[in-house]
């Protein structure tokens, strides 16, 4: 099962505020640990909003938002893409991470579908452009 874990934003991370030497070396602790697990396969940290855009779809109209968005609480801050065998693993891994924020902070944990989600709609002809372009993105990786 693959899990994405949400690093929510604070208001120090929405402010440009750079995390400091000891949550740095904690973090890469934390994620070495996931990569001698083999859970870990992707991470980062994403700049604040207010050097980010948003797009808005209405119909066929696109309107492009410049940041920074409000509600600190419902941004992201950064994220982990782990491979587990349960939710329940996933909760067990998040308990142990390093508190991401000086002050209080939270980290969401969403499960990523697969191709079987999808159910009969998810055809077979879908289902092999979808494996192609999984290949490609992985020999690009190489």
């Amino acid at each position: 099962m693959r899990f994405m874990v949400i690093v929510k934003a604070s208001k120090e991370s929405e402010a440009g505020v750079m995390p400091n030497q000891r949550l740095l070396a904690e973090m890469g602790k934390f994620n070495e640990e996931l990569v001698k697990a083999g859970v870990l396969l992707a991470g980062e940290g994403l700049h604040p909003t207010s050097r980010g855009k948003r797009v808005k779809f209405s119909g066929a109209k696109r309107t492009v938002v410049d940041g920074p968005f409000t509600e600190t609480k419902e941004l992201i801050a950064g994220f982990w893409l782990w491979q587990v065998r349960s939710l329940e693993e996933a909760i067990e891994w998040v308990k142990r991470c390093p508190n991401p924020h000086e002050a209080e902070s939270e980290i969401e944990i969403r499960q990523v579908f697969e191709s079987e989600d999808f159910g009969a709609e998810f055809t077979p002809e879908l289902k092999e452009k979808d494996e192609r372009l999984r290949a490609q993105v992985a020999a690009k990786k190489k």
